[in-house]
């Protein structure tokens, strides 16, 4: 398979999706998060002695908005740590079904996470899950991990795809390595 070997099309589209949501999401909560730790910072505390109510609140769930929109683009750029301590030893073979068997688990396991986490979301507000001052319901954010998580799954099973019918996964190239 050489390089410019075109992906098939569910993996081009979900790289396409996962970098945009990346880009843009990730893009306006980093900006959001810098001001409001600027303004909080710099401008309540030191000129006015107050921070601003609820800043602690708003930058722990723009944190967790950052995390879920990382979880599956790291999942494809092949971010995530990989311990690989006997791959040395093994068989080209095994290596490639013990790889095809943890992706299917893995998969598998993310989409148990997304349904669990669904379920906490739906239970969030019934046990009064929210943030300290603002009383922010986490029940939104548990659906954006949910989704993160489901996201990642899917990931995970294309992996499976490219292994077992390209023959080796090719990772979203970032533009970083060459």
């Amino acid at each position: 398979m050489s390089g410019k070997e075109l992906l098939p099309i569910p993996i081009r589209l979900i790289d396409k999706f996962l970098l945009g949501i990346a880009l843009i999401g990730g893009g306006l909560t980093l900006a959001f998060m810098v001001f409001l730790s600027a303004a909080n910072v710099l401008v309540m505390r030191k000129i006015f002695g107050a921070p601003i109510k609820g800043a602690e609140d708003l930058l722990i769930l723009s944190l967790v908005i950052l995390v879920a929109l990382a979880i599956p683009l790291g999942g494809r750029t092949g971010a995530h740590i990989e311990i690989e301590v006997f791959e040395s030893r093994m068989s080209a073979g095994f290596e490639k079904w013990s790889m095809v068997l943890l992706r299917l688990i893995g998969g598998g396991l993310m989409f148990v996470m997304s349904w669990q986490l669904i379920h906490a979301g739906q239970k969030a507000t019934k046990f009064g899950e929210t943030t300290q001052q603002l009383l922010i319901s986490y029940e939104p954010f548990y659906y954006l991990l949910a989704i993160s998580s489901g996201l990642y799954g899917i990931v995970l099973f294309l992996d499976v795809y490219q292994r077992l019918f390209r023959g080796s996964v090719r990772l979203l190239d970032l533009g970083g390595t060459e």
